[in-house]
């Protein structure tokens, strides 16, 4: 059968949007930006096309289908990531952390990419849940390189502690459910009524039956305030004070 000649460039200008030709980074950064703006369920194929100017179909170069641009959404965060530990790389150095076995260079390590990735995940609220959802159905080996860099990158340090593997593994488990969980509590809906300027009305606290509920409504406008990277840092020092001993042992 022969070529149809004009398949290529017509093939080509499909790829162009309203903001020039399209690639992976370009797709996926609209796609970000869209959640950012609407939320999760403001994307799909057809609405990200019209975001960038193209059909729909053409977008399936990129991504080959609704899940894959998910993916590609923690991508993007875990990109950020890196991008951001690379900026701070620079002041780390000058600074002359001890980064070898048994000193504090692993500590100091952890405590850049926690405060690191709660600001990206802060930055984006809605692609969040995506941490979660995301990885409960893609196995490890799947996952975007940039994000099986992510943990390469805890390991190493983990290693520097001294700590065993199965210790090693362990402190990266409970380092991962800090950190995610820790974001995760950071961004709960707590407002009832944002027009409320009554704190308590604001939290919609009499919705809660006070005989059935008296610790939650009495707690509810602390848990409201968000604990902020300080928070972060003081319960990951609590963390590794117990489990990230030098010697593997228990303080």
């Amino acid at each position: 059968m022969a070529r149809d000649p004009g398949a290529g460039p017509a093939r080509r200008a499909s790829d162009r949007g309203r903001y020039g030709r399209l690639s992976r980074e370009r797709v996926l950064a609209s796609a970000l930006e869209l959640v950012d703006r609407e939320g999760l369920s403001a994307l799909s194929m057809r609405r990200l096309g019209a975001e960038l100017g193209v059909e729909a179909m053409a977008l399936y170069r990129y991504a080959a289908g609704k899940d894959a641009l998910l993916d590609g959404l923690v991508e993007a965060l875990y990109l950020e990531l890196e991008e951001r530990l690379a900026a701070d790389a620079d002041g780390t150095a000058a600074q002359g952390a001890d980064a070898g076995p048994g000193g504090d260079g692993w500590r100091s390590g952890l405590h850049r990419i926690a405060r690191a990735t709660y600001e990206v995940c802060i930055a984006h609220p809605q692609v969040v849940p995506l941490l979660a959802t995301r990885m409960l159905a893609v196995p490890l080996a799947r996952r975007p390189m940039a994000v099986l860099k992510d943990h390469e990158r805890v390991l190493a340090l983990l290693e520097e502690s001294g700590l065993d593997e199965e210790g090693v593994a362990a402190v990266f488990r409970a380092f991962t459910a800090w950190v995610l969980g820790y974001v995760s509590v950071e961004l709960r809906a707590m407002v009832d009524n944002p027009e409320e300027s009554d704190p308590a009305f604001r939290l919609g606290l009499h919705r809660m039956p006070p005989q059935e509920l008296p610790r939650l409504r009495g707690a509810a406008p602390a848990l409201a305030e968000q604990g902020g990277p300080e928070g972060l840092a003081a319960g990951l020092d609590a963390l590794l004070d117990r489990v990230a001993q030098p010697d593997g042992q228990e303080s």
